[in-house]
C-alpha cells in the first residue's frame, strides 16, 4: 500500500487532480482509496455524481458511533471514497475531522479489509497546523505532493508545506514528492513555478494544462477520466497517476 499525501492552497485544483488520478488508477485495476481531508467535504464530489457522501464527523455526530458502511463509499468507478468533514460551524477545530477519521479509519481496520493498492489523503494547504499536518507528521503518508499554480498565494503556500515536510521528514516521515503544476496559463506563468521549486529544493513533478473538459466534466459531477477518457486532458491525468506510481511495490 503506497500513501500519498496531496496538499495545496484552497481551490487551486487538489481535489480535481486526485479525483481524475484516482479514477485512472482503478481503470488500471487499482484499489484506491481518496479521504478528503478538508472541511468542505468536497474531495469526492466528482467520484460521486456530484454528490457529497456523509462525512465521518458528521456520522459520528448523528450515531455516536460508525461502521465502516457508514463512512466509505465506493463510486461509479470503484473508488473507495471518505471525507473527514470538520466540525459545527464556528465551533471547535477543523483539523480534529481529520484526526478523528484516521482514527476511525484505523480502529474499523479499513485497510485491512479493503486492502487499498493506493491512499490518496487530499489536504488542505493553505495551513499546515494541527490535523492539517497529521497526514504528515503522524507517518501516515509515504509522500507528498504539492499542487501550485504561479499565482504569489498559490506559491506562497506551496513553499510554506514544502518546508513542513522537509522539517517532518528529518525525524523518517513523508518524503516531499515534487509540485504538481497546474497552470491559470498566464504569462510567464512556468519561470515562477519552476524558480520556486529551485528555491524549495524540489522539483515539477507533473505539468497540467488548461482544459475546458475539466468544467464540462465537473458540471456533470464527473472526472475527465470517466466522462472524456478519449481527450488529451485524460491522458494527462493518467500519465500523472503512473508516474505517481513508479517505485511503488504493487
Amino acid at each position: 500500500m503506497k500513501k500519498i499525501a496531496i496538499y495545496g492552497k484552497g481551490g487551486i485544483g487538489k481535489s480535481t487532480t486526485v479525483s481524475n488520478v484516482s479514477a485512472a488508477m482503478t481503470a488500471m485495476g487499482l484499489t484506491v482509496m481518496q479521504i478528503g481531508c478538508d472541511p468542505k467535504a468536497d474531495s469526492t464530489r466528482n467520484l460521486t455524481g456530484g454528490e457529497n457522501i456523509p462525512t465521518v464527523l458528521d456520522t459520528l455526530r448523528l450515531k455516536g458511533d460508525a461502521e465502516l458502511e457508514d463512512i466509505v463509499f465506493t463510486s461509479e468507478t470503484g473508488v473507495l471514497c471518505v471525507e473527514s468533514g470538520g466540525p459545527v460551524p464556528g465551533v471547535g477545530c477543523a483539523g480534529r475531522g481529520i484526526i478523528t477519521a484516521f482514527e476511525k479509519l484505523k480502529e474499523l481496520n479499513a485497510y485491512d479489509i479493503f486492502r487499498p493498492d493506493i491512499v490518496f489523503y487530499d489536504v488542505l494547504g493553505d495551513v499546515v497546523c494541527g490535523g492539517f499536518a497529521m497526514p504528515i507528521r503522524d507517518g501516515y503518508a509515504d509522500e507528498v505532493c504539492i499542487v501550485t499554480s504561479g499565482e504569489m498565494m498559490s506559491l506562497y503556500a506551496a513553499s510554506n508545506i514544502a518546508s513542513a515536510v522537509k522539517s517532518f521528514g528529518a525525524r523518517g516521515y513523508a518524503r516531499l514528492r515534487g509540485l504538481i503544476f497546474n497552470a491559470k496559463g498566464f504569462e510567464g506563468e512556468s519561470e515562477l513555478v519552476y524558480k520556486a521549486a529551485d528555491e524549495t529544493d524540489t522539483r515539477v513533478l507533473y505539468q497540467i494544462a488548461r482544459d475546458t473538459h475539466v468544467q464540462q466534466a465537473e458540471r456533470q459531477g464527473k472526472t475527465v477520466v470517466e466522462m472524456f477518457p478519449g481527450s488529451d486532458m485524460a491522458a494527462s491525468y493518467r500519465e500523472l497517476a503512473a508516474l505517481l506510481l513508479e517505485d511503488a511495490n504493487i
